[in-house]
């Protein structure tokens, strides 16, 4: 009688195990929260350069229309500035842009964040005025 003499031969893939793996996992995302939070202030300064871009381009043409007509405007139709619609309102612009005060010698404009970029209650406010004195009010 013959053998039969096709034994199977065990044969082992190396590979990590299940809890090697998971360690790994862990380490990933207690890094990942480390740096999280180092970069919300990036990300709210990145989104401040769209409020002092806009306030700029409100100046430029609150000046021009004080060359013009001798006073300063709180119209933005009157001016030519049409604001970008803001998340609330289902555009991309992060701040929303108001003409607080003008008169014959002066205006001061803002910008108000619509979101809360670090979760403080605080939304970021920026402010220009006639003498192109950009400056942050409110920081968030």
């Amino acid at each position: 009688m013959k053998r039969n003499k096709n034994i199977v031969k065990s044969v082992y893939v190396k590979a990590y195990s299940m809890s090697e793996l998971v360690i790994v996992l862990c380490i990933i995302g207690i890094l990942i929260l480390l740096v999280l939070p180092n970069q919300t202030s990036v990300v709210a300064q990145a989104k401040a350069i769209e409020a002092q871009s806009m306030l700029n381009h409100l100046y430029g043409l609150e000046k021009s229309h004080f060359y013009r007509y001798s006073k300063y405007s709180s119209d933005f139709e009157a001016l030519g500035f049409e604001p970008a619609l803001s998340v609330n309102e289902g555009g991309q612009a992060v701040y929303r842009i108001e003409i607080i005060e003008a008169s014959t010698n002066s205006f001061k404009a803002i910008a108000v964040s619509q979101s809360d970029f670090d979760g403080d209650g605080n939304f970021n406010t920026w402010e220009i005025d006639q003498n192109k004195i950009l400056k942050e009010t409110i920081k968030d």
